[in-house]
């Protein structure tokens, strides 16, 4: 991150765990699941949420192509955003180590934490397994 004093105690620590190897997800007593930061269950309002363990690999279920960005990303165009599936949790990221227009669903990936190019923010990616 650019500037530690503009740190997202939430979710600035999960990117933390994740750049570790040690990402994880929420879960209530319903079986609903989520990333954090969460204080409660985004489905059913439960405030017991419990942390677990983000498997390993997910796998690409959908993503998009940018060339045209927002102005906050103009210097990393054209890049592919993608939704993977990790088992009980689906999680949001830049597809980093591979050229967007090879990017398919079905590609196994795992989590990467990289920065912007226009920002210097970390940003969440997946890096191809």
């Amino acid at each position: 991150m650019s500037d530690e004093s503009a740190r997202d105690a939430g979710f600035d620590d999960w990117l933390d765990a994740a750049e570790t190897g040690d990402a994880y997800y929420l879960d209530c007593p319903a079986g609903h699941t989520s990333l954090p930061p969460r204080r409660l269950c985004p489905t059913c309002g439960a405030a017991e949420l419990d942390e677990r363990p983000l498997p390993e690999t997910g796998e690409i279920e959908t993503f998009t192509v940018t060339h045209v960005p927002t102005p906050a990303f103009e210097d990393d165009a054209p890049y592919a955003t993608a939704i993977a599936d990790f088992g009980p949790i689906r999680v949001t990221g830049q597809v980093v180590d591979l050229d967007p227009d090879a990017v398919d669903t079905g590609l196994p990936v795992e989590l990467a934490v990289t920065s912007s190019e226009t920002t210097g923010e970390r940003v969440l990616g997946f890096k191809t397994v």
